[in-house]
């Protein structure tokens, strides 16, 4: 009556099947399918944009950042009006690598492999790196 089931383990039936679609909870740690190759909305949208602008202002302009950062730096409060020739640089710079498909193409495979290389071992990227420095 309450709470009883007839015939199926409500329990068990329910640990089989998740609330998640299954390439997103199948593999070998539950996080997804790490030979899928197909993206969610927010990664489309959101993640892979990140990964450019990181990429973009870590290897592709990094002289202006530090130009601008510089400004920034020695100009405190009024760096608004004193380092706006830099922070144009800046904008241009990355707008163009931004605007790049073949630079987003880039972008995405490496987001691609990162994911994969965490859905295999469920360890998210940053905790790797931190592991593997310290060996």
């Amino acid at each position: 009556m309450f709470g009883i089931s007839r015939g199926t383990d409500s329990k068990s039936e329910h640990n089989a099947k998740g609330v998640l679609p299954d390439k997103y909870s199948a593999g070998p740690h539950g996080v997804g399918d790490p030979d899928d190759k197909t993206l969610r909305k927010v990664e489309i949208e959101i993640l892979i944009p990140k990964k450019m602008r990181e990429k973009s202002r870590a290897e592709k302009c990094p002289e202006l950042v530090k130009a601008f950062g510089d400004c920034c730096l020695a100009n405190g409060a009024s760096m608004i009006v004193l380092c706006r020739k830099e922070n144009a640089a800046l904008k241009e710079c990355l707008t163009k690598w931004y605007q790049n498909e073949e630079f987003k193409q880039i972008c995405t495979e490496e987001y691609l492999r990162e994911r994969s290389e965490y859905r295999r071992s469920g360890i998210k990227k940053s905790y790797r790196k931190k592991e593997s420095t310290t060996f």
